[in-house]
Formats: C-alpha cells, structure tokens, sequence
C-alpha cells in the first residue's frame, strides 16, 4: 500500500512538472526576446552616439581608436607597449583620433604624457584623448579577498561599461589584460576589438598549483591543508577558465607577447587563426650605448633588480637569496656587494608591499646592504643598469620580462627564474653561447650570484657580449613592424 501511494505521489509530481514546462519555456523564450531587444535598443543608441561624436572639424568621419589600460600612469612594462603601440599607429594613421580608458583620475593628462617620456623616453607625435574613469577601484584585487579573479574580471565589465558610455570607439584595444571588456565593446559598441596579452587571467599552471594543493600568492595555506576547500577552488578555477574562453574567443586579434603565453591562450581562447606572438618592445638602443667595460665607478658589485612591486614579482626571494649570499660572502671573501630593487608602486598595496620588503630586509639583518628606488626617471634607471654586475629576476612563470631584456641590454650578467618567458624566449643560448642564468631556489639564486661574482672579468665581458647581441629581436622597431602587421585586420 506505502509503495503504491509513494508511485502516485512520484506521478503527480512528474505530471505537474510536465504541466509546467511549456508555460515555463514561453516565459524564458519572452524574457530572452526581451533582453534581446533590450540589448539591440542599447547597441543603436551606442552607435548613433558614435556616429554623431565621429565627425571631424569639417564634417569628415575620423576613426576613433581606443586603448583599454586603466593603470596607463603605473610605469611598468605594459605601460611601454601602450605607449610604443600608440607611437606606431600615429605614425600609419595620423588622422586617426586615438583615446585611451584611464583610471589615474589623480593625475592630468600631460602628467600622464610627461611621466611617459620620463620613465620610457618616449613622446608621441599626435594628441592623444584621456578619457578618465571613475570606477577603476572595481578592478582592485584589495576588494576581492576571496573570488578574486571573479570579482576583478565582473567589476571590469563595469568599467568598461563605464568607459563605453563616455567614448564609443571604432577600433578597441584592450591592453591591460581586461578580457571581459571585449564581448562588451564588439557586440554592444559595434567595434573591431584587439587584445595585447601581456599574463592569461588563469592559466593551466595556476589549475596544478591548486590541483596539487602547493602553497602559492594565489592558493592561500589554510585552502591547501583542507581537500574540500581545494576542489571547491579547482571547480572554480575550471569554471571561470571556461568563461574567460569564451569572452577571449571574442576578439577579432589577438597579440601575445611570448612563447608562454602563446600556449596558453591557444590553449584557452582557442583562436590560433588570430593569434601572434608580438614581443614586447624594450629601449634596447638606449641601454645598447652604454659601454661594456667592467663595473668600476663604485666598490665592489651591485645587483639590480628591475620589476613593479607586485605579489607575483617574489621580491622576497630575492631579499632571502641575497641574505644567504652575504652569509656565503663571509667564508668566500667576496667584494662588497649591495642589493638595489627598483620599480614602481601602482598604489598604496604597492607601497606596503614595499615597506613589508624592507622589514624583511631588517629582519634579515641586510638592511644596510639593500636599496629600494620607487618610480625612478628614466635617466636614474639606466644609470643604476650601467653599475650593475647582475641582473636580478625572480618571477615565476613571468609573461615575458622586460626588465630582462634591459638587463641583458645594459650589459649586466642576468640571473632569471628557470620559467616562463625568460626561459624560453630571451635567456636562450645566442649562436650555442651563454646568455645569462637561471635559478629556483633561494639556494640556486644564491650559488649562481656567487658562481658569476667569481668569474674573471673576461668571462662575465664575453657572456655580456652574448647577451648583447640576442636582444636585437626585441626592438622598438620589430615590435612596431609586428604590431602594426598583426592589427592590420581592424582596419580593413
């Protein structure tokens, strides 16, 4: 009798769902209808103000292209492919009227100019419009403590949506890493939209971190001692990499700026068809002057590291790694030595990111031996690389690094982290010869730093040398000639 009653109740339950499913299909099928022509309504309004914004001084339509870099003001290397990109398409379309989407309301538009001729040497022949947002504090990864690829990625779409309103733009650019801004921009803004990746916002590497519970500045301690949390996070992580697929498969070009990152995105946005490796362009002429003889102007040797203060940066490793080598120099007899990290702070995490290094470096008890130079001019930065014996980099899976380049340019011996860009792309043999080193470890770091300081001069003069001679590739020159090649698509 209970089995026969639990049937009936099954088939009512299964009947009424039934009688549900059409009234229910009709409502989904009218709300999508709805938000269909909703979005339509919102596509022609954009593009009536586009049409009506677009006209020039006598009546002739100018093409407006548009540069997605909220932290355009932040002085890093991503900061230099935007201004080297603006610099290369003034020069092949001079009528054009170029904008670029800034948070940095704090700042005017010629201190944004004059910090990058500062700071790159570089100053653009054409006006450039700066359309300045307010809500960029919706990208800080500050506000986000927990989901904060998500968080970043939904408040980025804002943004955009913010920076939409204000200018609607034939060509869009998104060169900050911004993704989610693309489906925004083409399919609601009617643009051609383009994409310079500089970092995927989730890579298969950050999946096995998680997946193999390791410790890292994104898979928090307390996640990797407890196996639910972690496949709670790993669902999440393939979740989120599933959609930022999509919105990357968005974009009509598609520009990386190494082999790793390549990988990674074909992997991810899956648009090989559209997609090219343009490498970062690096002031390789300017560091190229200076002379290539032995370090004499100051006692003993300085190491110089080059990189904005961010987590992934592991600055920290290198203050640890230069403890154990002044540790070393006690047996060794090396020669003084001193620690100089320069880079730029975007924001006031930056700087207690930087006064965070310096009690580690009191802690450690090296303080008198390291220096810190925060958003230094141009000038100071290349005297610095003049002095310096090593290069210093630490990043693991570092996108490219462009501050490796310059090292390698200005004529220090580099000591890179053994991934990334600087392992396949730029610390490479030249010709079967040595270009630099790569290291892990506190313990790698520190025996490397001690095995170049022992060389003879002539030794680290001809792996100088070598290093010299392989960095021509990452010109300012064949970064416009690449650039310019592969966005050629938006202006057809």
């Amino acid at each position: 009798m209970a089995a026969a009653e639990k049937e009936w109740w099954l088939c009512e339950l299964l009947r009424f769902f039934y009688l549900l499913f059409f009234p229910g299909l009709i409502v989904c099928g009218t709300l999508c209808l709805c938000l269909v022509f909703i979005l339509w309504g919102i596509r022609k309004l954009l593009q009536r103000k586009k049409n009506s914004a677009s006209s020039g001084k006598k009546g002739k339509n100018q093409i407006v292209i548009a540069f997605f870099h909220p932290y355009c003001n932040a002085g890093g290397g991503g900061e230099r492919v935007l201004w080297c990109a603006l610099r290369a398409l003034q020069k092949k379309y001079p009528a054009a009227v170029y904008v670029v989407y800034t948070g940095d309301v704090n700042v005017s538009s010629q201190q944004i100019l004059e910090g990058a001729f500062r700071r790159f040497n570089i100053r653009l022949i054409h006006p450039v419009k700066f359309v300045f947002l307010r809500k960029r504090y919706l990208v800080e990864d500050s506000l986000y403590p927990h989901f904060t690829l998500l968080g970043q990625s939904l408040g980025s779409i804002f943004l955009g949506w913010e920076a939409l309103m204000q200018c609607v733009p034939d060509v869009y650019i998104d060169s900050m890493g911004y993704a989610f801004t693309l489906p925004l921009f083409k399919y609601l803004g009617g643009c051609r939209v383009g994409s310079y990746v500089h970092y995927p916002t989730i890579s298969t590497d950050m999946l096995s971190v998680v997946k193999n519970q390791n410790v890292g500045f994104n898979n928090a301690a307390f996640i990797t001692r407890n196996p639910f949390l972690s496949k709670v996070k790993l669902i999440y992580y393939y979740l989120f990499a599933f959609i930022y697929g999509l919105v990357g498969s968005c974009s009509d070009v598609v520009m990386v700026n190494s082999s790793w990152t390549l990988n990674h995105i074909l992997s991810l946005w899956k648009v090989g068809h559209c997609t090219n490796i343009v490498y970062p362009p690096c002031d390789v002429q300017t560091f190229l002057d200076i002379p290539l003889q032995e370090k004499k102007m100051t006692p003993g040797h300085l190491l110089v590291s080059v990189g904005q203060f961010r987590p992934e940066k592991n600055h920290p490793l290198q203050i640890r790694a230069f403890a154990k080598l002044l540790n070393m120099k006690k047996t060794e007899s090396l020669p003084s030595l001193k620690l100089v990290l320069i880079g730029g702070c975007r924001n006031q995490d930056d700087e207690f990111r930087v006064n965070q290094l310096r009690r580690l470096s009191e802690e450690l008890g090296v303080q008198e031996n390291v220096e810190f130079k925060i958003n230094i001019p141009f000038d100071e930065l290349k005297n610095y690389l003049a002095e310096g014996t090593i290069g210093l980099h630490t990043m693991w899976n570092e996108h490219f690094g462009i501050g490796v380049v310059e090292c390698m340019a200005a004529g220090t011996v580099v000591l890179a982290h053994n991934s990334g860009g600087p392992k396949l792309d730029i610390v490479i043999p030249h010709q079967g010869e040595v270009t630099g080193f790569l290291a892990e470890s506190e313990e790698g770091y520190a025996e490397t730093m001690a095995h170049i300081l022992s060389m003879s001069e002539e030794k680290r003069l001809q792996i100088r040398n070598n290093a010299r001679a392989s960095v021509s590739r990452f010109s300012d020159q064949e970064f416009e000639l690449t650039f310019l090649s592969s966005v050629e698509k938006l202006f057809k």
